[in-house]
């Protein structure tokens, strides 16, 4: 929400393009962007940057600040441009985040490098023979690759306990009612 702090509650999503948001998360927020990056969300994340700079690639980019900092949405190209998280802890302030932008957390599940925030892309199993364990070579048929750090993904035990704790943080809102069968994946 652009300008959206406590004390200014607006609702519903606004996006600039009226697409997906984009987002850039400022110093403390990097446990948030992590977990938005493996529902699929474009967030950047610099730890070591400043408020300053923080505004600055926002503007350069079209992305919405999402920060804790009051002092950082006081600044004059952050205040019609962020969004004030609340939450202490980073599963209220994930379930904040994806409530408020009606953000679908199966839509994209882990399609991003949760390192760098690039899109993955699919790469040929034979590509990697070399460069993942023997066992997951045998028992694995799809593998991603980040086009930019060169990560390696695939569908491992670490992949449904990610989709657990979405679930698990996401459930109070969005799995709310009984018989609603709906699962990440």
């Amino acid at each position: 929400m652009i300008g959206h702090t406590p004390e200014n509650e607006e609702t519903g999503p606004i996006h600039a393009d009226g697409g997906d948001p984009r987002f850039i998360a400022d110093a403390m927020l990097g446990k948030l962007a992590r977990w938005l990056r493996v529902l699929g969300c474009d967030v950047e994340y610099f730890p070591s940057i400043g408020d300053e700079e923080v505004v600055a690639r926002a503007a350069r980019a079209g992305r919405l600040i999402l920060t804790r900092d009051t002092l950082l949405v006081r600044r004059r190209g952050a205040r019609n441009n962020h969004f004030f998280v609340v939450g202490d802890h980073f599963r209220d302030q994930l379930r904040q985040v994806v409530v408020h932008f009606a953000i679908d957390p199966t839509d994209r599940f882990l399609t991003r490098c949760l390192e760098c925030n690039s899109l993955l892309v699919e790469i040929g199993k034979s590509a990697v023979r070399d460069m993942v364990p023997p066992y997951v070579y045998a028992t694995q048929e799809v593998f991603r690759s980040c086009p930019s750090c060169g990560r390696l993904y695939w569908q491992g035990t670490h992949r449904q306990r990610m989709a657990r704790e979405v679930e698990e943080i996401l459930k109070p809102r969005l799995y709310p009612h009984k018989g609603n069968n709906q699962r990440m994946p």
